[in-house]
């Protein structure tokens, strides 16, 4: 009786231990590739999975998710003989699992080694400063080399990335030198252009300020000969009004008197300013005979009325008087 039931708890562990054997539980994004009697079988998804114990196997877990790859360091040799040592990370993943796990013994360590052959390649046939400015064009011929190959990897890269650059010290710093240069250069470039325009710019302000100095001037001028202009006409406008409301009056009663009047209190004055402005006079023989004096200034005006009555009598032809 003990031994029957040793015998069951012996079969009963069994049991346990084949089934916990016979399910496998696959995490996401994870691929298992199962071997039956060291064949390959299938590749199992994610989730639990029921597997033959002692029959099928894991042989090989992969991971679908995407993988960065950091490549050793390495020196590279430039077109124009400059050693650069290079390092960069690649990222890529597994996308067909039977392939990762039979195409290649160790597919890292093959895109490792096949990344840092195509950077050698890739960097020998620029010059060094083409690399520095290159660095998408170097990066996306080693992924389209690498994807090429990767393919029957069942691997995919994705992107490869140029981390760093480095150049001997020696170059580095004549490097350093050739930009300090150029940034004098440009500096004295830069302050000669400055200088430059500044003497356009004051030469420009003193031809506009000429300019409109000479405009000033001459419209100066034009306005002070219109305002001559105007003065003189306003002057003989108001000589002619004046003279015609003198003639006006004369023609009125007691006209002739006041001409006679004006014209003694003038010949009064004129000789009294003479007096007092000059120590020589110049004297007329008649000067006591005032009123010969004033009776023939009258006769001029009397005449130039006259003239004038005789001018207004006139007519054209055609017409009667």
């Amino acid at each position: 009786m003990d031994t029957s039931i040793i015998f069951l708890a012996i079969l009963v562990v069994l049991v346990l231990v084949f089934l916990v054997k016979s399910i496998a539980i696959v995490p996401q994004q994870n691929a298992w590739i199962i071997e039956r009697l060291g064949r390959y079988d299938r590749t199992l998804s994610p989730g639990a999975r029921f597997i033959i114990p002692f029959v099928d196997r894991v042989a090989y877990k992969h991971s679908l998710k995407e993988i960065p790859l950091d490549v050793p360091s390495q020196i590279c040799i430039t077109r124009d003989n400059t050693q650069l040592q290079v390092d960069g990370v690649i990222y890529f993943q597994v996308t067909d699992p039977m392939l990762a796990s039979y195409g290649s013994s160790n597919y890292i360590s093959a895109i490792t080694q096949l990344a840092q052959t195509t950077l050698r390649s890739v960097i020998g046939r620029m010059e060094l400063d083409k690399t520095f400015e290159e660095r998408d064009a170097i990066n996306s011929t080693i992924v389209a080399s690498l994807d090429e190959a990767a393919t029957n990897w069942g691997v995919k890269v994705l992107r490869y990335e140029i981390k760093d650059l480095t150049p001997p010290n020696e170059i580095l710093r004549a490097m350093q030198a050739q930009i300090t240069a150029e940034r004098e250069k440009r500096a004295l470039i830069a302050a000669s252009e400055g200088r430059r325009q500044e003497q356009i710019n004051i030469a420009t302000g003193e031809r506009e300020a000429a300019i409109a100095r000479s405009e000033g001037e001459k419209q100066a001028q034009i306005n002070q000969a219109q305002g001559e202009a105007a003065a003189v006409i306003a002057i003989a406008e108001a000589t002619a009004q004046a003279i015609e409301q003198v003639a006006h009056a004369i023609e009125q009663p007691g006209g002739m008197a006041a001409v006679n009047l004006r014209v003694a209190e003038n010949y009064v004055d004129a000789f009294a300013n003479v007096a007092k402005e000059g120590n020589t006079l110049i004297l007329p023989a008649n000067l006591a005979d005032m009123g010969g004096l004033i009776a023939s200034a009258m006769t001029v005006v009397k005449a130039t009325g006259q003239g004038n009555q005789g001018s207004a009598g006139l007519t054209t032809p055609g017409q009667t008087r």
